[in-house]
Protein backbone atom coordinates (compact mmCIF):
# COMPACT_ATOMS: atom_id res chain seq x y z
CA UNK A 1 0.00 0.00 0.00
CA UNK A 2 2.18 2.42 0.65
CA UNK A 3 4.63 1.81 -2.97
CA UNK A 4 0.92 2.51 -4.47
CA UNK A 5 0.94 5.47 -2.42
CA UNK A 6 3.93 6.57 -3.30
CA UNK A 7 3.50 6.20 -6.74
CA UNK A 8 0.60 8.34 -6.57
CA UNK A 9 2.56 10.87 -4.87
CA UNK A 10 5.53 10.80 -7.07
CA UNK A 11 2.58 11.38 -10.18
CA UNK A 12 1.50 14.62 -8.12
CA UNK A 13 4.98 16.16 -8.22
CA UNK A 14 6.81 15.26 -11.25
CA UNK A 15 3.20 16.30 -12.72
CA UNK A 16 3.75 19.63 -10.36
CA UNK A 17 7.06 20.29 -12.00
CA UNK A 18 4.90 21.94 -15.25
CA UNK A 19 3.27 23.96 -12.10
CA UNK A 20 6.81 25.61 -10.85
CA UNK A 21 7.43 27.38 -14.07
CA UNK A 22 11.18 26.43 -13.64
CA UNK A 23 10.60 26.88 -9.95
CA UNK A 24 9.82 30.46 -10.64
CA UNK A 25 6.37 30.18 -8.69
CA UNK A 26 7.14 29.80 -5.09
CA UNK A 27 3.80 27.89 -4.10
CA UNK A 28 3.89 25.25 -7.20
CA UNK A 29 7.57 24.55 -6.38
CA UNK A 30 7.30 24.55 -2.02
CA UNK A 31 4.30 21.93 -3.12
CA UNK A 32 6.29 20.32 -5.73
CA UNK A 33 9.63 20.11 -3.39
CA UNK A 34 7.36 19.02 -0.76
CA UNK A 35 5.75 16.49 -2.86
CA UNK A 36 9.03 14.46 -3.85
CA UNK A 37 10.51 13.94 -0.50
CA UNK A 38 7.17 12.36 0.73
CA UNK A 39 7.32 9.97 -2.64
CA UNK A 40 10.75 9.72 -1.57
CA UNK A 41 9.86 8.64 2.04
CA UNK A 42 7.18 6.52 1.39
CA UNK A 43 9.59 4.58 -1.22
CA UNK A 44 11.70 4.16 1.31
CA UNK A 45 9.18 3.15 3.95
CA UNK A 46 7.65 0.31 1.47
CA UNK A 47 12.00 -1.37 0.49
CA UNK A 48 12.04 -2.41 4.09
CA UNK A 49 9.62 -5.25 3.10
CA UNK A 50 10.33 -5.53 -0.99
CA UNK A 51 13.13 -6.07 -2.45
CA UNK A 52 14.51 -3.04 -3.61
CA UNK A 53 14.49 -3.50 -7.43
CA UNK A 54 10.91 -4.27 -7.24
CA UNK A 55 9.92 -1.34 -5.29
CA UNK A 56 12.01 1.04 -7.74
CA UNK A 57 10.66 0.08 -10.89
CA UNK A 58 7.26 -0.06 -9.72
CA UNK A 59 7.25 3.26 -7.99
CA UNK A 60 8.92 4.51 -11.54
CA UNK A 61 6.27 2.77 -13.79
CA UNK A 62 3.50 4.39 -11.82
CA UNK A 63 4.91 7.30 -12.13
CA UNK A 64 5.75 7.46 -15.51
CA UNK A 65 2.39 6.11 -16.45
CA UNK A 66 0.22 8.58 -13.78
CA UNK A 67 2.45 11.22 -15.52
CA UNK A 68 2.17 10.35 -19.09
CA UNK A 69 -1.62 10.23 -18.66
CA UNK A 70 -2.05 13.58 -16.37
CA UNK A 71 0.34 14.80 -19.53
CA UNK A 72 -2.30 14.07 -22.13
CA UNK A 73 -5.06 14.94 -19.91
CA UNK A 74 -3.93 18.03 -18.75
CA UNK A 75 -1.36 19.90 -20.79
CA UNK A 76 -3.09 18.21 -24.52
CA UNK A 77 0.34 15.84 -25.16
CA UNK A 78 -0.25 13.44 -27.66
CA UNK A 79 -2.31 10.54 -27.43
CA UNK A 80 -1.26 8.31 -30.56
CA UNK A 81 -1.55 4.60 -30.81
CA UNK A 82 2.38 3.86 -30.09
CA UNK A 83 2.42 6.31 -27.21
CA UNK A 84 -0.91 4.29 -25.39
CA UNK A 85 1.13 1.06 -26.78
CA UNK A 86 4.48 1.95 -25.02
CA UNK A 87 1.81 3.06 -21.79
CA UNK A 88 0.53 0.00 -21.81
CA UNK A 89 3.88 -2.22 -21.95
CA UNK A 90 4.87 -0.35 -18.96
CA UNK A 91 1.79 -1.22 -16.74
CA UNK A 92 2.87 -4.59 -17.83
CA UNK A 93 5.93 -4.83 -16.54
CA UNK A 94 5.19 -3.31 -13.53
CA UNK A 95 2.47 -5.64 -12.65
CA UNK A 96 4.49 -8.56 -13.90
CA UNK A 97 7.46 -7.53 -11.62
CA UNK A 98 5.10 -7.11 -8.85
CA UNK A 99 3.58 -10.67 -9.00
CA UNK A 100 7.00 -11.73 -9.33
CA UNK A 101 8.16 -10.54 -5.94
CA UNK A 102 5.58 -12.46 -4.55
CA UNK A 103 4.47 -9.86 -1.92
Amino acid sequence: MRLFLAGLVEVAWATGLKYTAGFTRPWPSVFTISGGLASFVLLAQAARTLPIGTAYAVWTGIGAVGTAVLGMVLFDEPRDAARLACIGLVVAGVVGLKRASGR
